[in-house]
Formats: C-alpha cells, sequence, structure tokens
C-alpha cells in the first residue's frame, strides 16, 4: 500500500517537474522578479533626496541684500547630501525678486519650497519658510537644511514654517496612489486574462467569421476592459476621501478627477490588453503584469518622491503613465489645483494611451495571422 502511494507520488512529481521546465520563460521571471525588487524597490524607497528646487527671497524694503541673505544662500546652494564620495547637491536654489512670484511657482509646483530672509540682520526677525505639505518627505529635509545654514553662519533668527497644504498624512498621500494600483489590478484581470480565456474557448476564432473587423475587436476589448478598469478606481477614489478624510473643493475638481482617471483607464488597459495578445498561457502572462506592476507602481512615487530615485530609476518615470496619473490626482485633491498645473501630466496621458491603443492593435492583429 505504501509502495503504491510513494510510486504515484514519485510520478506526479516528475510529471510536474518536467512541465515546470519545459517553461523556461516562466522560470527566468520567478527569479527576475524577486531580483528586480531588490533592484528597484530598493533604491525607489527611501532614497537620498538631490536638487531639491526651493526659491529664495528677501523681504521688501530695502532693495539690497543683506548679510544674512548673500551667507544663507550661498550655504544653501552648497549643501551636500550623502557620503563624501557619492555627494548631490541637496537643493537647486532659484533667487526670486518679490515674495509674490516665488510663492506663485510655488503653488504651481515648480519649487518645493520659499525661504524669505528679513530684510533686517536682528535676530528678532524670523526666517519664514513656506513647503509644500503634499510631499512628507521633502519639507523635513529642507527645514533641516535652513536650521544647518543658521548655525553654521550663526544666525540666531527663528524660523517659521507655514504648510501651504495644512497637514498632509502619510496615508493621505499614499492613498491617492491606491486608485492607480485598483485601475492596473482591474484591468490586468478583467482584460488581459479574459482575453486569454476568449482565445482558449476558441471564441476569437469565432470572430474572425463574422463581418467584424479584426481592428473592431480589439477596440472592442479595450473599450470593455477600460470600463471595468473605471468603475474600480472611481469606486476606491471614493473610498480614499471615505478612509483618509479628504474633500474636493468644486465640481470642477470632481471633472477633473474622472478625467484623469479615464485617460490612464484607456492607456494602461491598452498597455494589459497588447501584453495578453502575445501570450497564449496564462502563467507567462501573470508573470510579465506582475513585474511590469512592479516596475510601474515602483517608479510612479506612491511611496517616496521621485526626486528621491536615482538618475537612471528616474528615466522610467518619463513613460510611466501611472507617475502622471498620481500627480495630476494628487494635484487636484490634495493641493487643489487644476489644469494650468496638471495639464503637462494630460498631455503625457493621452500621447501613452493614443500608443499604446495603437500597439494593441498592431500586436493583436498580428497574432491572429
Amino acid at each position: 500500500m505504501i509502495h503504491k502511494i510513494l510510486r504515484g507520488t514519485l510520478a506526479i512529481f516528475k510529471r510536474d517537474i518536467k512541465k515546470f521546465l519545459s517553461s523556461p520563460f516562466i522560470i527566468l521571471m520567478t527569479l527576475l522578479i524577486p531580483v528586480m525588487y531588490l533592484v528597484v524597490f530598493g533604491n525607489a524607497f527611501g532614497g537620498t533626496l538631490s536638487h531639491v528646487p526651493v526659491g529664495v527671497v528677501q523681504e521688501a524694503p530695502p532693495y539690497n541684500d543683506t548679510p544674512l541673505f548673500t551667507s544663507a544662500t550661498y550655504q544653501l546652494n552648497h549643501i551636500n547630501q550623502g557620503s563624501q564620495n557619492d555627494a548631490e547637491k541637496l537643493l537647486d536654489v532659484t533667487v526670486y525678486p518679490d515674495e509674490v512670484q516665488a510663492e506663485q511657482d510655488l503653488n504651481n509646483g515648480k519649487i518645493s519650497a520659499v525661504i524669505v530672509f528679513p530684510s533686517s540682520v536682528t535676530n528678532d526677525n524670523e526666517v519664514r519658510v513656506y513647503v509644500d505639505s503634499s510631499d512628507s518627505v521633502t519639507p523635513p529635509a529642507v527645514e533641516a537644511a535652513v536650521d544647518q545654514v543658521l548655525l553654521d553662519i550663526r544666525a540666531k533668527n527663528p524660523v517659521v514654517i507655514n504648510k501651504i497644504y495644512g497637514d498632509i498624512t502619510f496615508l493621505q498621500f499614499f492613498g491617492v496612489a491606491v486608485i492607480m494600483m485598483a485601475i492596473f489590478t482591474s484591468t490586468s484581470f478583467g482584460g488581459g486574462i479574459a482575453l486569454i480565456k476568449d482565445r482558449e474557448n476558441g471564441i476569437h476564432e469565432g470572430y474572425l467569421v463574422t463581418p467584424v473587423k479584426r481592428t473592431s475587436i480589439i477596440m472592442g476589448i479595450i473599450g470593455s476592459g477600460t470600463v471595468r478598469a473605471f468603475i474600480a478606481g472611481f469606486t476606491i477614489f471614493w473610498i480614499d476621501l471615505l478612509v483618509t478624510g479628504l474633500t474636493l473643493q468644486s465640481f470642477q475638481e470632481f471633472l477633473l478627477v474622472l478625467l484623469v482617471i479615464l485617460i490612464v483607464c484607456v492607456g494602461v488597459t491598452s498597455l494589459v490588453v497588447s501584453a495578453a495578445s502575445r501570450f497564449s498561457v496564462q502563467q507567462e502572462y501573470q508573470s510579465v503584469i506582475a513585474f511590469l506592476n512592479l516596475i510601474l507602481f515602483m517608479t510612479s512615487g506612491a511611496f517616496y518622491p521621485v526626486i528621491g530615485m536615482p538618475g537612471w530609476l528616474r528615466w522610467i518615470t518619463i513613460i510611466n503613465p501611472e507617475y502622471y496619473g498620481i500627480h495630476a490626482l494628487r494635484s487636484i485633491v490634495l493641493r487643489n489645483q487644476g489644469l494650468n498645473v496638471i495639464g503637462q501630466d494630460l498631455i503625457a496621458l493621452l500621447i501613452f494611451s493614443t500608443a499604446m491603443i495603437i500597439l494593441g492593435i498592431v500586436t493583436y492583429r498580428r497574432t491572429l495571422e
């Protein structure tokens, strides 16, 4: 009896091992994904901040630079971050002629902080620091740099921190990014796997004997996947508002949120469908999707500001739709900003979505030939 059990167990074991070894692609991905977690996650989260754009300005009048302003500006522009061997500038300092222009650039996201020095050098005059509080990582670094510089030049002026968007928790900062995760997860399961299952069941062959054009088939698949992804993203958006306590200030902001989610859904669904068109086995597709999810989400700024990533990793964000989607949603939900700020994000998302639709059509047509 025991002999039969062992023999049967060995037979099943051999069969599964042979099946596993017959799929070198899956073996490669199972080894590659942990390595990518080490490389990407290790560099994308908790990296060293560098080249943070800040503005400095002196109160007026008088219009002549004080010794405090001159010395502090020079020191701020030469603070290094990191070890001596790989030290990089912490701040990129821009001198502004007046506070209004500096604060306008801060509100529009062009710089991360504004440091206002008093027109008098007496110790009683405070140094005002305005920071983008929607970023939970950069403001403390800027505040520490200001304190260090004042200590180095032996200035005893008090420092007053002004959070221009109020107190924003990490839960609120990260909560917006979860919307992108919901979109990707929904479209990867609802769009990609559904496409592969239809192919396994011969449904696609049935489409080909109908008058429906091949382009119409893939456009229909992308359309249905987009609707499912939009429902998921929209639902998580409301849950995010409920959990984090965030509120929208106007109906216009609500419409902008819907627009961003919709464009992201189109682009991500097209990307997933084009990837699914290449595979006929679910395991291979799922391994690729896991790899894409890792790369896209970890380099999107969901956990940590992109400015804290190494230069080679920042390049990935240029073609990462989730980065533009998260930046746009944070600008709307956390900073109450509009089209003047998120316009570039929308253009980038539209370009990506258009390119992915074309890629999806071309890829799908080739798999049918």
